[in-house]
């Protein structure tokens, strides 16, 4: 009479089981959103490996218990890297952002909105307008030539160089300024009086000569 089966008796899974189950990952939306061609190739790369790795193991190895164990664990490597790439092609693809939605505000205009929206509680939009203002004012002074479609970064970039002593703080006003605007992340007290105090400094400032 044959026992119950021990629950140490590995359950082997087909060739065609394995494959279904890597294609099925890949085939996820998150692998899908970025799109690029490369991608597409080097997971159905690794897909027919994985089934000719299967094949060879279960050849090879009596049962199949520990090919199936170096397969499955090989398969989540190859799908925790494919979801790091993923997430790098899709951060790098990214579009480009302007500061300005419009040019018709000066710098004084969108210090009074930020104002207002700090008084009202709404921290986001105050981040938001004073970051503008802090632009718009670089323009108005001749740091920055006024120019349309300029990013956050772009901003920061190339203000810092004129303005060394703020540098690092225009890099996180720009930070900031693409997480609460185009992020949706929520901003506080404290990050508005930062932006405030960053705009003050940066008016105060005189621009080095490009050498």
């Amino acid at each position: 009479m044959i026992g119950p089966l021990s629950a140490d008796v590995p359950v082997v899974i087909g060739r065609d089981d394995a494959r279904a189950a890597a294609e099925a990952e890949l085939a996820k939306a998150d692998y899908q959103a970025a799109e690029p061609s490369w991608l597409e190739r080097a997971a159905q790369w690794l897909v027919d490996r994985l089934g000719d790795l299967f094949d060879a193991v279960t050849s090879f190895v009596p049962g199949g218990g520990f090919g199936l164990a170096v397969l499955l664990v090989l398969l989540v490597v190859v799908i925790v890297v494919v979801r790091l790439r993923v997430g790098k092609t899709a951060r790098a693809g990214a579009v480009a952002r302007p500061v300005f939605a419009d040019r018709t505000r000066t710098a004084a205009e969108h210090r009074a909105a930020a104002g207002a929206a700090a008084a009202s509680g709404v921290f986001a939009a105050a981040v938001r307008d004073r970051f503008r203002a802090l632009v718009r004012g670089m323009e108005e002074r001749g740091v920055l030539d006024a120019q349309s479609g300029r990013t956050a970064d772009e901003a920061a970039a190339e203000s810092g160089r004129a303005l060394p002593g703020v540098a690092d703080e225009l890099r996180w006003a720009a930070g900031m300024f693409d997480a609460v605007h185009y992020g949706g992340e929520p901003a506080t007290a404290a990050d508005y009086h930062r932006m405030s105090a960053l705009d003050e400094r940066a008016a105060a400032q005189r621009p080095e000569l490009a050498r």
